[in-house]
């Protein structure tokens, strides 16, 4: 069977208001694990692009489009983190396996007070999604992540950390989220060769 691509442009162009053309007549087509780079100077697209492609912007003529049932995750070049959580909640905030995980405990401990046929249904749901994504221990993954990345203290305030730092979060969070593409745009203006 021949390998599907997960995106493609096809003859994708982009202007400003007034005409002037960010570039014209682009096609591209990827397959699933590519890893690619888009390199040019300042100004010439490259973040337009990326937000193109992760579904943010939709003013252009042309086709962008990724497959079906293809997940797109974008870090933006100034991540926006939510001021009044600390490392673990804004790592966390979009975590759909987290709040599966947080779902069913807090079922669970419902279910000590106020026993009902219907919430022993919801759990059991839940329970099948667990097993069915392996997410018995995603605390420990989400600390895997925060640690990989060399994250700050989990309940540091997003208030005092530097750009870097926030940066390692946002890309913790995106990383959890588990996309089939991932739009890093300008990646390692605040990583390091060791994260």
């Amino acid at each position: 069977m021949a390998q599907q691509y997960i995106f493609q442009m096809q003859g994708l162009t982009k202007a400003f208001p007034g005409g002037k053309k960010i570039f014209e007549n682009i096609w591209l087509s990827f397959y699933s694990d590519a890893k690619i780079g888009v390199v040019g100077v300042n100004g010439s697209g490259k973040s337009t692009l990326l937000k193109i492609m992760a579904g943010l912007d939709d003013q252009f003529s042309g086709e962008a489009k990724a497959a079906e049932g293809i997940r797109r995750g974008y870090l933006p070049q100034e991540p926006v983190l939510d001021p009044t959580k600390d490392v673990w909640g804004n790592v966390i905030a979009d975590c759909e396996d987290k709040l599966i995980f947080d779902k069913y405990n807090e079922i669970a401990n419902r279910l000590g007070e106020d026993y009902s046929d219907e919430l022993m249904e919801e759990m059991t749901k839940l329970q099948e999604i667990i097993d069915a994504r392996d997410l018995w221990d995603i605390d420990s993954k989400v600390e895997m992540a925060i640690n990989a990345l060399r994250c700050p203290p989990n309940d540091a305030s997003i208030e005092d950390l530097s750009g870097g730092e926030k940066r390692r979060i946002a890309l913790a969070r995106l990383l959890l989220s588990k996309p089939d593409i991932m739009l890093l745009d300008e990646p390692t203006n605040h990583l390091d060769a060791e994260s």
